[in-house]
């Protein structure tokens, strides 16, 4: 009954294209993301997203109080699923594809408000396939407990998603290329639509880069608010940056971020969290 009630919604969508495909020199386009979640969400849900008891004073109850669309947990990791794959498979950079062990997608709670992004894998990480798991990363897991977030709160990903080559018999990682992370950045975009954080946090100035284009030093950009595609994006010093300079002071102003983090979120922050140091 719910579908034969769908129908005439989808005969005039199908008419709508048509007509398009016949009155206009460019044929109707739909984006990845639309068309993965068309063929996820059967057409019963689709229906029953317009039955009254599933709206809240005249809002659909998918709707975030900002007006964004919320997927349910479960469909936004289905939808990550072939993201995943695609990079899984990615050789557009062929001379990553030839040097790395295997592609980092992203690790985490796919319905996460808080999503942190850095540059790119390191060894460890190419290794393991999971984002931030050397010592930067345990000092990043450091950072996300003292904020009362476990990992698996978050969502943590990279710019570029295969870690960058390296001359044979040297150590330790090189930045991305520009270039690298233009290529590579699509699948990055992707995953903020789909995962639609309340805050982004942006870990070293090699992820402003990539994320948002911009050059500038961590004395600049860190400590204030920025945005992305109107979603709130915090800038701070790379964990890596903090193993490189145990300054206490370095380590406090990365704290520091993070407490306006916690604020923008609406978490309860205790005086022992006030006066915490990494």
């Amino acid at each position: 009954m719910i579908i034969q009630m769908a129908q005439p919604a989808l005969d005039l969508v199908i008419a709508a294209l048509e007509k398009m495909r016949e009155t206009s020199d460019h044929l109707p386009r739909a984006s990845r993301i639309v068309l993965a979640r068309l063929q996820i969400v059967p057409p019963v849900a689709v229906s029953l997203l317009a039955t009254p008891e599933l709206r809240e004073g005249g809002r659909e109850a998918s709707a975030s109080p900002t007006g964004r669309r919320l997927q349910p947990a479960s469909n936004k990791a289905e939808l990550l699923e072939p993201i995943r794959e695609r990079v899984r498979v990615c050789v557009k950079c062929a001379h990553l594809a030839c040097s790395r062990t295997q592609t980092v997608f992203g690790v985490g709670n796919p319905d996460a408000d808080l999503m942190f992004i850095g540059e790119a894998p390191g060894i460890d990480e190419d290794k393991q396939g999971e984002p931030f798991v050397g010592r930067a990363g345990q000092l990043l897991t450091k950072i996300i407990k003292a904020m009362n977030f476990a990992r698996e709160d978050v969502y943590i990903a990279n710019i570029l998603k295969c870690r960058p080559d390296t001359p044979r018999g040297t150590f330790g990682n090189r930045a991305p290329t520009p270039t690298e992370m233009q290529t590579c950045r699509p699948y990055l975009v992707e995953q903020i639509e789909i995962i639609q954080p309340k805050v982004l946090v942006a870990l070293g100035a090699v992820a402003v880069e990539g994320l948002l284009g911009m050059r500038g030093t961590m004395r600049e950009l860190r400590g204030r608010w920025h945005a992305y595609n109107g979603i709130p994006l915090m800038i701070t010093y790379h964990p890596a940056y903090l193993l490189r300079n145990q300054a206490p002071s370095e380590k406090r102003k990365v704290w520091e971020d993070m407490l306006q983090v916690l604020e923008r979120l609406e978490q309860p922050i205790s005086e022992r969290q006030r006066n915490y140091f990494l």
